[in-house]
């Protein structure tokens, strides 16, 4: 996975975020794409319906990366 610093991170747009709202789960590339799936269930501190919406930006995420998910994130 790439490295993504606190001032690379801090750099980036809310939207570049599966938690916008929170700046969790960057998905700046593939490999931050599959980490944000794989680790969608271990987020805390969100709305069932930030959750959706997460669940939305990383598939189009995957789309845009190249990125197959075995499975949605849940």
């Amino acid at each position: 996975m790439p490295e993504l610093n606190e001032e690379k991170r801090d750099k980036l747009q809310d939207k570049e975020f599966a938690f916008p709202k929170e700046r969790k789960a960057p998905l700046t590339d593939a490999s931050h794409v599959r980490n944000a799936a794989a680790r969608f269930n271990q987020v805390e501190g969100v709305s069932v319906a930030e959750k959706e919406q997460a669940k939305g930006r990383i598939k189009r995420a995957a789309r845009k990366h190249g990125v197959e998910l075995s499975k949605d994130p849940d």
